[in-house]
């Protein structure tokens, strides 16, 4: 549930509280300063369980600025969710309230089931009027609240497990210069041990198990832990299943592995096609475009269910189509109805959704499909079809005619 009007008054006029914040406008500083705040309200470090509020076009002493509150301002404040900055993405609502007789705008934040959250590789947190990068010891706080708390099941420790279930090396020479600030890693003295717990790859320092995200992420060996974690592509030379197969591979080990294998496979059965007679001169087409087929692809590995099925992500290439079929149906706000539609996003994966970030195989979030999409239709192919189940998600791709 949200605040009321009188709440809402109450937090605006409590200066000292920790729970609110107050930006004039959303010039200048205040998009880098305001995103700051929503991280250290995601991170909730003195568990207050409670929503955390930003109020755009208030003073600091909570008085009106009078900002005009247009729709293009709630979308910019909206875009704080899925720029991909501040990861695992937050949850936020961006409203236009009317607050103590005028117009402001609202973004209230949900404390995160899987702290410590990051906003361009930092740790912000705040207490009092205080906000800033999280301490050592703070950061340590953040990542034992994750072990009591109702989880995603992609940060859930597998128990039996240990860290040499892990690559140190795929850790420290990959992952980590990515996940943060150059200067962050430079000041850094925490052991191999604090810096898995920090980037959610291990339940805690003192309980060293990999997580299901640390397996996905960095795993020697990810099926045995977890035996759909990988992605299973056939090369039909036909348009039914029961034709001759021309192609099959079982694509398995670390998530940039996977992604970067699959892509080969996209590559290899991607063959321009030349056209001499509609012209004068010839036309070189691709029967699919690359970047759509990626979108969906890594679509599918990051909002699958990897808790319960031993299903793989299939893609199945046919002469006529490419399906893509994704174990995990509409999760959160998303519905079978509402599958698809931009801006309706949520996420089963959320620190998933964010290691694919850190390693550049996201750009932003929630607009995968329309880049699929607009790919497809600026190639000329039929438009994307899915059929939504509720265990499942088929995504089928056209052939270029």
């Amino acid at each position: 549930m949200g605040y009321t009007d009188n709440e809402l008054e109450l937090l605006l006029d409590s200066i000292e509280s920790d729970l609110a914040e107050r930006k004039e406008s959303w010039n200048g500083s205040a998009p880098q300063t305001g995103r700051q705040a929503v991280c250290a309200f995601a991170n909730d470090l003195p568990d207050h369980r409670q929503l955390g509020v930003l109020f755009v076009g208030a003073r600091d002493d909570g008085t009106s600025s009078g900002l005009a509150i247009t729709d293009e301002l709630l979308l910019t404040l909206s875009d704080i969710r899925s720029d991909g900055n501040t990861l695992p993405p937050p949850s936020i609502v961006v409203e236009k309230r009317t607050v103590k007789g005028s117009e402001m705008a609202v973004i209230t934040v949900r404390p995160s089931d899987a702290p410590p959250v990051r906003y361009r590789g930092r740790i912000w947190v705040r207490v009092g009027p205080r906000r800033a990068v999280a301490t050592p010891q703070e950061e340590r706080i953040l990542n034992e609240k994750r072990r009591y708390r109702d989880i995603p099941f992609d940060v859930q420790p597998l128990p039996s497990c240990n860290l040499s279930a892990l690559s140190r090396v795929l850790f420290e020479q990959e992952y980590l210069p990515n996940a943060f600030a150059p200067d962050v890693l430079t000041a850094n003295q925490r052991s191999y041990e604090q810096k898995l717990a920090s980037c959610r790859m291990t339940a805690s320092v003192d309980d060293p198990a990999p997580t299901v995200l640390g397996i996905l992420v960095l795993g020697v060996s990810p099926r045995d832990w977890i035996p759909g974690a990988y992605v299973q592509f056939l090369r039909i030379a036909g348009t039914r299943m029961t034709d001759p197969i021309q192609d099959e591979a079982i694509i398995d080990g670390d998530l940039g592995q996977v992604l970067r294998r699959i892509d080969d496979k996209i590559d290899s059965h991607s063959r321009i096609e030349i056209d001499f007679t509609s012209a004068d001169q010839e036309v070189r087409t691709m029967p699919y475009p690359r970047v759509a087929l990626q979108q969906l692809i890594r679509n599918a590995v990051m909002h699958r269910t990897y808790e319960s099925t031993n299903a793989p992500v299939r893609v199945t290439w046919f002469d006529d189509r490419i399906e893509i079929t994704n174990p995990g149906g509409p999760f959160g706000v998303v519905t079978q109805e509402n599958f698809g539609q931009p801006g309706i996003t949520d996420y089963r994966n959320p620190s998933l959704a964010g290691a694919m970030k850190v390693m550049g195989y996201v750009q932003r979030f929630g607009v995968g499909i329309q880049i699929a999409k607009a790919e497809l239709t600026k190639n000329g192919n039929p438009d994307l079809e899915f059929q939504v189940g509720l265990t499942h998600i088929l995504a089928t791709v056209r052939r270029r005619p």
